[in-house]
Formats: structure tokens, sequence, C-alpha cells
């Protein structure tokens, strides 16, 4: 019998995050792990009418891949998936980790080199996301392994999982719409303003948002969800800003990034472990040294730092920004092989100003 926690996470995927119809040509991208949802998730695309397919790894493909793949296979975009990216209606993507740490010994280089040679379907994904031609999700699976990183059991962390994403309620769907309200009243206060200045440890740092549209971001792109996002003006952002929390990327934990921005661009990046791979990630291409995105988390409901950033980024009393590519629906015009995003405690003595007025302070928001 199906766990009811994994068919309602099923169902919010296929009837309301992606909205799956007749017709829709579906790729389910996880691993073998995250079986039970996978075939629940497949089960939903055929009720609801459309054509499932899977693209499926397992435990040691990623660690092979690294490990075998010469010069010109680690330069190489894979045609098929970038097919996939072209053609398919919606991608649901499940994160189910056999080992978080698996790609930590892995020459920073040779991800460089693939994040280059992926970097056209990255675009193609941003792109059919801004025109809205591809809907897409990505959610998560527990897993031993993700649990141990979230220094919780299994149960624990199916626990947190399933509370985040609002599936321990009867109607998870009426749960994110409520959300969904709330943030909408924060995004329509900001979609005017032109000037976001952020306070706090360490940090000070302005960017303009003139022009830029912000996200309420409520389960349609991540499953859970509770974050509101923009893309600010490429050559705006000016200042410093350090994280309190790991930068996690690829496999890598990055502890106490600092950085500093003139004319847009990073000028200067130091962080306390994992500097190599923070110098080495900054060079992958132009838009490497620039943000993407800035993010507000909105869901309160989330409060542990689980090293897992679909989660991490949501919890209520954080900012993120992310370097790198950004999110064409924001307006953003970076381009880059990479989307990184670092996370800052904004409580307590974190505050957000918008054209000199202050809506956030201590991690709440004051509107």
């Amino acid at each position: 019998m199906t766990d009811i926690y994994i068919k309602r996470m099923a169902e919010t995927l296929i009837k309301y995050c992606t909205g799956v119809k007749k017709g829709d040509k579906v790729m389910i991208r996880s691993n073998t792990l995250a079986a039970p949802l996978i075939e629940e998730v497949y089960k939903e695309v055929l009720i609801q009418g459309g054509h499932p397919g899977l693209y499926l790894a397992t435990a040691n493909v990623p660690d092979i891949f690294f490990r075998y793949a010469q010069s010109h296979q680690l330069e190489y975009t894979p045609l098929f998936l970038k097919y996939y990216i072209e053609n398919v209606d919606v991608i649901i993507t499940i994160d189910a980790d056999y080992n978080p740490k698996n790609l930590t010994n892995v020459n920073p280089e040779k991800i460089a080199a693939v994040q280059k040679a992926r970097k056209v379907i990255n675009e193609t994904f941003m792109r059919r996301d801004g025109e809205g031609t591809l809907r897409w999700c990505l959610t998560v699976f527990p897993t031993h392994a993700m649990a141990q990183e979230a220094s919780m059991s299994l149960m624990e962390y199916e626990d947190f999982v399933y509370g985040a994403c609002f599936v321990k309620n009867r109607d998870p769907v009426a749960q994110w719409k409520k959300l969904s309200q709330t943030q909408e009243k924060i995004v329509t206060y900001l979609k005017d303003k032109s000037l976001l200045r952020i306070e706090g440890e360490d940090t000070e740092l302005t960017a303009s948002i003139e022009g830029r549209i912000w996200i309420n971001s409520d389960a349609h792109r991540n499953f859970p969800s509770g974050e509101i996002f923009t893309g600010p003006v490429e050559d705006s952002v000016e200042g410093t800003i350090r994280f309190t929390y790991p930068g996690i990327y690829m496999g890598r934990e990055i502890e106490d990034i600092s950085l500093t921005f003139e004319k847009g661009i990073v000028v200067q990046a130091s962080a306390k472990k994992g500097d190599d791979f923070l110098q080495e990630m900054l060079n992958v291409d132009e838009g490497a040294r620039k943000v993407g995105e800035i993010g507000i988390g909105t869901n309160y409901g989330i409060t542990k730092f689980t090293k897992n950033i679909l989660f991490d980024e949501k919890i209520g009393g954080t900012l993120h920004l992310a370097l790198g590519m950004s999110v064409p629906v924001t307006k953003g015009e970076n381009i880059s092989a990479i989307h990184w995003d670092i996370l800052k405690d904004m409580k307590p003595g974190g505050r957000l100003y918008a054209d000199g007025e202050l809506f956030y302070e201590d991690g709440k928001f004051l509107i």
C-alpha cells in the first residue's frame, strides 16, 4: 500500500505544481532510490492523460562519470538531454541522494568543464521557463543519506519533508494557496521599488531592482517552497556581504563566504573552507561573478538548516543571493553556466530597505 504522504506528494506535484493535462510530455528525472515517489508520479501523469518518460541514474553513475570521463567527454553537451529540455512540456526532478558528498573529491576543473558544456542546456531551460513553454518542479524523496546530512534520523527527516510540503494536511493545495496570498502582499509592495539595501553582520549591499519582477514562489517550481525572489540589475550590485551559512554546491561545503561587489561584479572573494572551489566557480565564465537572483525566505515552518538548498533558501528569516544565471521570469539578464544560491541569516540585526524605507528587520516583514 502506498504511503498516504507519498500519494499526496504525487497528486500535488501533478495537479497543482505543474498542472499536467492531457497530451503533455512529462520527463521525470531522479534516481532509483526514489522509486516509490517516481511510481506514484508516473501513475498520476497517466491519470491526467499525459505521456510520462523516465530519466534515471543509479548510485554510482556520477562517481563513475567523473572518474573515467576523458576531457572530450567532460566537454560534451549531452544531445539526448538537450533534446528533452527542448521538447518536453513538463520536467519533474526528484532529488534522492545516495551520498551528498560523492563529488567532494572531484577536481573542481572537471566540474567547471561539465558546467560549461551544459551551459546551452541551462540557457534553453531558463529561456523556455521565461517564455512559459516549459513547466517544471523540483522536489525530494527522503533518504538515509539526506537525513544524516541534516543530522536527523530517517523518520525525523520524513516528518520534516512531509511537514514542509504540507502533505500532512488533507488538503495541501489549500495550504499552498494561503501562503501564496501572504507572499503576494510582499511582492505587490516591492513591485514598483527601485533600490534594495541589505544590512547585517559584516554586510552592507545595495542593488537596483528597477524594472525587475518579484516572483511569488508558491510551490509551482519548488516543492516545498516559500520565498520571493527577483533578479537585480546586473551592473548595479555594490558592497560586501558575508554569508552565515555554508554554501553547498556540487557536493562541496564552502564555509564563511564573503563577497565584495563593484559595478555588479565580484572583485574580492574569500572562504575559510573551500576557497579554491569558490575561486574556480567564480571563474567558470563572466556571468559567474554576477548576482543572478536575490531571494527572501518566507516559510517560517522550516526552521532547521539541512544542507539542502531546496529547503534552506525557504527558511523564514533568511536571505540568499545566487551567483550566476538569472531566472528569466524576473527579467534578469545574466547568463552563466552556474546558479549557486548562498544563504545569510537575517536574525538578529538584519535589515532590508526598499527605496530607503525599512520593510524587514530581524528576520520579519514589517508590511
